[in-house]
């Protein structure tokens, strides 16, 4: 165990509650258990009812206490918690108390920072416990339990160990040089460099729909002034959610709403209708919306289709330089009006979908192209996963591919091993093989305090 010193944190959420739970890991936490108590501490993993005292000999509070000896415990220490009364004031006074018998304040994640040094579970493992916490839907909870239980590393550690394996065919050739070219032109090096990339590029599909469970996709609705922007947001959300009236302008701010299409987490967005304006807090709720759509990740043009306006205009006129297909769709609302079915159509490689917000009709269909658009498919075995696995395992397929030109090309056997150990190398930083400390220090700096 490489930690010495007694950590100490409430585990529960700020405010009022029937229990709330504080924990201690570290070799002091039953000494320091023991001396709160002023009694001997229970039977390992099992309750045991306790009063909690302070400097004066006072009774504090009273509660449970549970041991979990090392290194069978959740960070591999002695950990002890308390299951004391709830309330803010209470919760504080324990754990001043437990700093004056000797613990530390813990940092946020140093729980699971110590269950990682000390072999607990890897970088992903302790990623996933994080991402269980956040969880906006019950699929990206699914996933990150997955995660948390070793599926994601599991695979991760399959290449691996195909890399290895490859590495040492190659350190062989290099070894033994009177037989290098013939080694490494007779196939098989290439065979087992063309099995390792395809499992990789596997793991990267994958894990892609498991970032978009993990940071779900950012969703804006933008257009002219009641063009039914904010009857499509409530459509989309299931409520009335915004304020929908006959008057141009009535949304004079932005609007968010995290909601669930198709079991794809959605930060769904309403905006200032854009027109040229003196109000000067309608100007104000103008400047926010081209803030929003410069960020998103899908752009929605609504336009009213009555009005017989061409969107492909509209949205030169308004976001130029936002005009792309794999960025904006356009919606056309209003559909009911004009005798228009709701359809999706292609518009000049956009995609173009009539609906009536008003009336829900053709929503399913929005809802449909919205989660296909960001190719989200999520099937039973994914896993959570974040924007740094993705971007190790991209580095991974680049090293993968210099080492094949090096391989095919050159046949330099001492180049690619080079750039097979930059592949293992970026690939173990998804486990936390090959981790900088300060990389370690931003992840579990993210997570909560007592976890």
């Amino acid at each position: 165990m490489l930690n010495r010193t007694t950590i100490a944190a409430i585990a529960t959420p700020p405010g009022r509650g029937g229990v709330g739970v504080i924990r201690l890991s570290g070799p002091k936490s039953y000494a320091i258990a023991e001396a709160l108590t002023q009694q001997s501490l229970p039977e390992a993993r099992f309750a045991g009812f306790r009063k909690f005292y302070d400097a004066s000999n006072e009774i504090m509070d009273e509660g449970l206490v549970i041991c979990f000896p090392n290194p069978h415990s959740f960070t591999g220490e002695d950990v002890v918690e308390l299951q004391g009364h709830g309330g803010p004031v209470i919760q504080n006074a324990l754990l001043a108390r437990l700093l004056e018998l000797g613990a530390i304040a813990a940092k946020a994640g140093e729980f699971s920072m110590r269950a990682f040094e000390n072999g607990k579970m890897d970088l992903v493992q302790a990623e996933a416990i994080a991402d269980l916490i956040d969880a906006t839907s019950q699929a990206a909870a699914r996933s990150a339990v997955r995660s948390l239980q070793g599926a994601f590393s599991s695979k991760v550690n399959t290449v691996l160990e195909k890399l290895i394996h490859l590495r040492l065919h190659v350190e062989a050739a290099i070894d033994f040089p009177e037989e290098e070219i013939d080694f490494l032109a007779d196939g098989k090096i290439l065979g087992l460099l063309d099995e390792v990339a395809s499992s990789v590029h596997a793991v990267q599909q994958s894990a892609r729909q498991g970032q978009l469970l993990r940071e779900g996709l950012q969703v804006v609705i933008a257009g002219k002034p009641n063009a039914g922007k904010s009857s499509l947001l409530n459509a989309l959300a299931g409520v009335e959610r915004a304020i929908v009236t006959d008057i141009a302008g009535t949304t004079r701010d932005v609007l968010h709403e995290k909601i669930s299409l198709n079991g794809l987490p959605i930060t769904l967005t309403d905006t200032a209708g854009l027109r040229e304006t003196g109000d000067i807090v309608e100007k104000e709720g103008i400047r926010r919306a081209i803030k929003e759509i410069e960020q998103a990740d899908l752009l929605l043009l609504v336009y009213d289709l009555s009005q017989g306006e061409d969107p492909l205009q509209l949205a030169q006129a308004y976001f130029a330089d936002h005009i792309e297909p794999k960025r904006l769709m356009l919606i056309g609302n209003k559909c009911d009006l004009t005798g228009f079915t709701a359809e999706m159509t292609d518009l000049n490689g956009f995609r173009h979908i009539r609906v009536s917000a008003k009336q829900e009709t053709g929503v399913q269909a929005l809802i449909d192209a919205i989660t296909a658009h960001a190719g989200f498919q999520p099937e039973e075995d994914t896993f959570i996963a974040r924007t740094r696995h993705l971007d190790a395992m991209k580095r991974t397929q680049r090293y993968l591919a210099e080492a094949r030109e090096q391989l095919v090309v050159y046949h330099a056997g001492e180049l690619v091993a080079e750039s097979l150990r930059l592949a293992q190398n970026a690939l173990g930083e998804i486990t936390g093989d090959f981790s900088a400390d300060d990389l370690l220090g931003k992840i579990f700096g993210s997570f909560c305090i007592g976890k």
